[in-house]
């Protein structure tokens, strides 16, 4: 039977003449046929008031998106997916089928998380005024939860790049900040790198922030990113201490993690599920996005799997890619209007709800016109000024870079079994997509720095997200997933 036929029968059978299409392209364009379900998951270029049809990009074949003509679907809050299809019972969505390594069991067939499942159980605050050796104002960052007991380690004040860990208090629903709870603080912030976080780079004048944050098995681990490494020259960034804050000289590292440099790995963790270890390579997930110079990171969200506890023992520690864009596969246009990735984006964080078959990452988009040069509240003088120096409207940000005013905190939502299938080799990393993206603005008191951190709590299935409030002091909100 020739590869055609083979290919015609296979289509045949799932009774989708759509994908029969594709896969004939796939093999008359010369590439490969494992890639021939790329397509189902592209990302989409539409608006909620655009309603009904849309262009969506199929950024799998290089870094110039092209458009393709499907229905996307959008739902609430912007979330966009593919439109429904025989294949998948109208759910909107075809993961890659069995061919591809997958984790036994229901897992594979669990629910995909989307906008309307994420329920909001409420927020709480955090203290005001200095603790310790810093203060939790501009901080929030790199959140993290601690089994043990139940409590959260998160970053404060970006000058100082000290942690702190909090207990978690009453989770209220309230229309003032005024009424929700205050959390206490079971650790004051400290050096949890003991002095070593400017190590990860030669030059220890660049300021290096606390990117990730791990209690894993005992240990709390730490991951450190340059915050401009023109060079693209940072390999180390991990490093490996005891839980209790104020215990000095116990710390280890920093150690190298995999083999594309600290900008793909300095970042966000999040635990995998038991039963999708085997098939994703590893117990936890670790990535970074969206850095200053970037190409030395990810154009859009990453996750590598890697096992923390190895950590000191194999250079460098291994990293299994299971999503990742290079600068020759970006998610979105860097420099124009995207709801998937541009100059703008930021991903602060990774969740796998238990459960489920979705990786979440959360972070921050601009949903408005790209532009490059300092920012003005002023709509009347963006577009004015000297060459490298035009001003871009926004109003919330002054600084030179990229902005796309107005921000929304945002969702990216990822199929695991695609994720798996790069893993087992069946697809490239770049060629996976999210299966949905949405924004969280319909959250109380949210400002517009897009979500700092996130955390998870496998017992209750509660996330934490930090979120600024009034562009100083962070608030922790609380969601769940919807059985």
């Amino acid at each position: 039977m020739t590869k055609t036929r083979a290919l015609d029968r296979f289509a045949r059978l799932l009774i989708c003449p759509f994908l029969l299409t594709v896969i004939l392209d796939q093999q008359s364009s010369g590439r490969p046929v494992g890639d021939m379900f790329s397509l189902v998951a592209t990302a989409a270029h539409a608006s909620e008031s655009a309603g009904g049809a849309f262009q969506i990009q199929d950024a799998n074949r290089s870094g110039a998106p092209e458009t393709s003509r499907h229905a996307v679907s959008v739902g609430r809050n912007g979330a966009t997916s593919p439109s429904p299809g025989p294949a998948d019972g109208g759910s909107g969505y075809t993961p890659v089928p069995s061919i591809q390594s997958g984790p036994p069991g229901s897992a594979a067939s669990a629910k995909l998380v989307r906008a309307t499942d994420l329920e909001y159980q409420g927020a709480f605050q955090l203290p005001r005024g200095p603790v310790g050796g810093s203060s939790f104002d501009y901080g929030g960052n790199a959140l993290a939860f601690n089994p043990v007991g139940g409590s959260l380690f998160l970053v404060g004040h970006a000058w100082q790049q000290q942690v702190a860990e909090i207990a978690v208090p009453a989770i209220r629903r309230a229309t003032t900040m005024s009424d929700l709870a205050v959390a206490t603080v079971l650790q004051p912030f400290a050096d949890a790198a003991d002095g070593k976080l400017r190590s990860v780079e030669e030059d220890q004048t660049q300021p290096v922030s606390v990117s990730g944050l791990l209690p894993y098995r005992g240990q709390l681990y730490l991951a450190a990113s340059v915050y401009y490494d023109a060079n693209g020259s940072q390999k180390l960034s991990h490093f490996v201490s005891g839980m209790d804050l104020s215990v000095k000289g116990d710390v280890r590292g920093p150690y190298r993690v995999g083999k594309l440099g600290a900008g793909s790995v300095s970042g966000y963790f999040g635990l995998i599920p038991a039963e999708w270890q085997g098939a994703l390579g590893g117990p936890v997930l670790n990535g970074n996005c969206c850095l200053s110079i970037i190409s030395r990171t990810s154009y859009g969200p990453a996750a590598f799997a890697i096992d923390p506890a190895k950590l000191g023992t194999t250079d460098p520690l291994p990293a299994v890619p299971l999503v990742y864009y290079p600068g020759t596969h970006p998610l979105g246009p860097y420099g124009d209007r995207s709801t998937f990735f541009n100059g703008s984006t930021n991903v602060n964080g990774v969740v796998f709800p238990e459960g489920t078959r979705s990786v979440l990452f959360f972070g921050k988009q601009g949903a408005g016109p790209i532009c490059y040069g300092p920012g003005t509240g002023e709509p009347t003088l963006a577009g004015t000024g000297p060459p490298g120096e035009v001003l871009c409207h926004d109003p919330v940000n002054a600084g030179k870079g990229y902005h796309a005013y107005p921000y929304s905190s945002y969702v990216w939502a990822y199929d695991a079994l695609d994720l798996a299938a790069v893993k087992s080799g069946q697809r490239q990393s770049w060629e996976v997509k999210p299966y949905a993206v949405w924004s969280l603005d319909d959250l109380p008191f949210v400002g517009s720095t897009g979500v700092l951190g996130a955390a998870y709590d496998a017992k209750t299935g509660r996330i934490f997200l930090s979120l600024a409030s009034d562009g100083a002091n962070p608030l922790i909100h609380v969601l769940t997933v919807r059985n």
